[in-house]
């Protein structure tokens, strides 16, 4: 059996597995969703916050630390009807503040 080994991009063989394809489908949307509600997030915080996964009608909001999610959780509900005029079915957003692992030279 004669395999040709290839290189591929990322992008081609996303576009090659539906598996794959679905993940970055799912990754362009939930990028897309973040780019639509800078006008509602104060500046200050958008370097704060990521685009997570989306899972059915539930969309993940990665964040830096917690004063950002005590922040985004007042602008919660403007956050999901804006989502919704724009066509997305958002029934709730959760918000994860990513914990960085200890440094290895506090130890």
């Amino acid at each position: 059996m004669i395999r040709n080994h290839r290189a591929v991009s990322a992008l081609q063989a996303s576009r090659e597995s539906p598996a794959l394809a679905r993940l970055s489908d799912l990754a362009t949307e939930s990028s897309a969703r973040l780019k639509s509600l800078e006008s509602l997030i104060p500046r200050t915080l958008r370097m704060a916050i990521q685009a997570g996964p989306i899972d059915g009608s539930e969309w993940c909001l990665l964040l830096d630390n917690n004063a950002v999610a005590a922040k985004l959780r007042q602008l919660l509900p403007a956050m999901q009807a804006h989502l919704r005029s724009k066509g997305w079915e958002v029934n709730s957003i959760r918000l994860k503040v990513q914990v960085s692992p200890p440094s290895k030279n506090k130890l």
